[in-house]
């Protein structure tokens, strides 16, 4: 008799505990309190009668300004919120806006001119609230001068093929893109900018998370002109090699760097990331009686080469009691086929080639945003039975994977995870359950 549905529904209440601690909306209140002096950020008051203004972009950009202005109350000046479509939530003070993600589009514009004009705005709030998340890069940007959003979209689209990192892909952006870099901090009227942030990155890299729209950056145009070199080649819009290339000449300004003096009035504070989703599932696991194992907290690479060795490193595993193996970090896919998935279904599906044929191990690796990829599955589920399953359905999983088409071997196999918008957005999680040898 198979484990299977057992041990799937005991990952998915591993993951289910993840996503339940890094919910946007417990995590921001936690970092707000009122008192004699008005709302305080961090424990640092606002001053009775602040005026606030806030801007939210990412995938959890609406549940962070709900309850934003639920706590701000009628303190709250002005605000705008910028998520992906289907991630909206009804708001009563701040606008809510929802553009193209992950590759920019029109409305991405739009939202990130109207950013930059609230920012900048006069008279000014007596402070800035940036609520950042996962996905505003591509959110809110608006081009630098001499670049058009079609040039940013095609860049974007060919590093996303390409496997481009997370890092590249936002030191690219950094050097196109107005919001990008500082320059949001750079442009704020308000004497006082305060971000409050859940990571998407691993290290929890301020000058990384949604661009660093109000961190220093360390990067450069050789870096940017590097990168597009060795991922894009001849198949980027030429405005844009022409512009880094310019840059790295010393022809256009850079980056606000740091010691610039736009960032003493910046506060910025990391509300939830994968490390608290990591330890929540760890405790999710104890709590059901699984030994728990970290495989790795900066999961990253080609998410194949990631699925066969997390299955591999399942398997080898000989357990005395049921052991939970964990990894949390982004892995990148490069585009080779015409298939439809998403990094959390293809680690999936090569962990399911390299199980092919055990028994007792599985592995459940999925986005905590609930969209992986282009896709309505945050994920996918994969153990020793899943090729013979997608095979009887019609399904080979080895022409699946050369074509990049995991969503739609586990859409006939039985094997993906939907959760629908999560609202939030800390990287991927990967939950692997071992039974010990000869039990069910």
């Amino acid at each position: 008799m198979s484990c299977a549905p057992a041990l799937r529904e005991a990952l998915e209440r591993i993951y289910a505990a993840a996503l339940a601690a890094v919910r946007p909306e417990p995590a921001l209140r936690r970092a707000l309190a009122h008192g004699p002096d008005g709302l305080a950020i961090g424990g640092e008051p606002l001053g009775a009668g602040a005026r606030l203004g806030v801007l939210a972009a990412g995938k959890a950009a609406a549940a962070m300004a709900a309850a934003f202005e639920a706590e701000a109350g009628e303190a709250l000046a002005w605000g705008l919120a910028v998520t992906k479509d289907g991630h909206g939530l009804p708001l009563a003070r701040v606008e809510l806006r929802e553009a193209g993600h992950p590759v920019p589009d029109a409305r991405s514009e739009a939202a990130g001119r109207a950013a930059l004009a609230l920012a900048a705005r006069r008279p000014a709030p007596d402070a800035l609230v940036v609520l950042l998340s996962g996905g505003a890069s591509a959110l809110w940007t608006c081009p630098l001068p001499g670049l058009r959003q079609d040039d940013l979209a095609a860049t974007t689209r060919r590093l996303l093929e390409a496997g481009a990192s997370i890092d590249e892909l936002n030191t690219v952006r950094k050097h196109l893109c107005e919001l990008a870099g500082g320059r949001l901090a750079q442009c704020a009227a308000a004497p006082r900018v305060e971000v409050l942030v859940i990571s998407d990155v691993i290290g929890d890299r301020l000058d990384v998370i949604a661009s660093g729209p109000c961190a220093p950056d360390r990067s450069t145009y050789a870096e940017t002109a590097a990168i597009l070199a060795r991922r894009g080649g001849g198949a980027l819009p030429e405005a844009v090699l022409e512009h880094v290339r310019a840059g790295a000449r010393g022809e256009r300004p850079e980056s606000p760097k740091p010691g610039n003096p736009c960032f003493a009035r910046v506060r910025s504070r990391i509300l939830a990331s994968n490390a608290t989703a990591l330890e929540a599932a760890a405790r999710a696991a104890a709590a059901e009686g699984w030994e728990v194992r970290f495989a790795t907290r900066s999961l990253e690479g080609e998410a194949r080469v990631a699925g066969r060795r997390l299955a591999a490193l399942a398997r080898a595993a000989r357990p005395r009691r049921p052991l939970c193996i964990l990894a949390g970090g982004e892995t990148t896919v490069r585009v080779r086929g015409d298939g439809r998935g998403g990094r959390s279904q293809e680690l999936a599906l090569a962990a399911a080639l390299e199980l092919a044929g055990s028994s007792g191990v599985a592995v459940l690796a999925a986005g905590t945003d609930g969209t992986d990829g282009p896709t309505d599955a945050a994920g996918a589920f994969a153990d020793g039975e899943t090729l013979a399953r997608g095979r009887a359905r019609g399904a080979d999983a080895v022409r699946a994977l050369a074509r990049n088409d995991s969503h739609g071997f586990f859409a006939a196999e039985g094997g993906l995870v939907r959760t629908g918008p999560t609202r939030t957005n800390v990287m991927d999680l990967v939950v692997i359950g071992v039974r010990p040898e000869g039990t069910e």
